[in-house]
């Protein structure tokens, strides 16, 4: 018989997968943080006590922390210390250079990118690259995975997002941007 209990979800991470890595579930977590006087504290000390006062190793610190946070409202999903950031990803169906190239040359990026001007501030080939965005405000993030010889994955992380409303905006942006790529590289 199946349960139909409703699944506690915070921060994206269920009850039992925070539980599992930590050993607390997040109604425990919630409790000891707010015993500790969480709310009133930063999100780097908020994290620094659950690694040293509970021995919570780095990712899941900050998870713990994120999770916290949105719970007790003091930050909302997507929200970072600099803002707002998205992330959205896509396979194509290329090889990986041949899916960096059309990132990394201008012209062959202006195709498929509706963004003018974007600056490469640093990259990697074949692996990543970071720039800052048109608005000079914003900075994106992309990496790039092998899949096998014909196939490749591209993860775009755009951060410093000023807004909340930029969130779903820029999510559709990048989601019909890489859907563009995908379709060049895929004829």
């Amino acid at each position: 018989m199946q349960s139909t209990a409703k699944r506690s979800k915070t921060a994206g991470i269920s009850d039992e997968a925070v539980k599992a890595k930590t050993g607390k579930t997040w109604a425990q977590w919630c409790a000891l943080l707010d015993k500790a006087g969480a709310k009133k504290m930063t999100h780097k000390d908020i994290a620094g006590m659950v690694g040293e006062k509970f021995g919570v190793g780095p990712w899941w610190r900050q998870m713990v922390t994120v999770g916290y946070e949105q719970a007790r409202g003091m930050r909302v999903a997507h929200e970072t210390p600099r803002g707002f950031q998205i992330s959205v990803s896509k396979t194509v169906r290329a090889p990986i250079d041949v899916l960096y190239k059309a990132w990394k040359d201008a012209r062959a990026r202006s195709r498929w990118l509706p963004e003018k001007d974007p600056t490469v501030r640093k990259a990697t080939a074949t692996k990543s690259m970071r720039m800052t965005w048109g608005d000079g405000k914003t900075s994106v993030e992309v990496n790039f995975y092998a899949k096998g010889d014909l196939k490749s994955q591209v993860t775009v992380q755009h951060n410093k997002l000023s807004r909340e409303a930029d969130v779903a905006r820029m999510k559709r942006f990048w989601s019909a941007a890489l859907g563009k790529l995908k379709t060049s590289l895929e004829v």
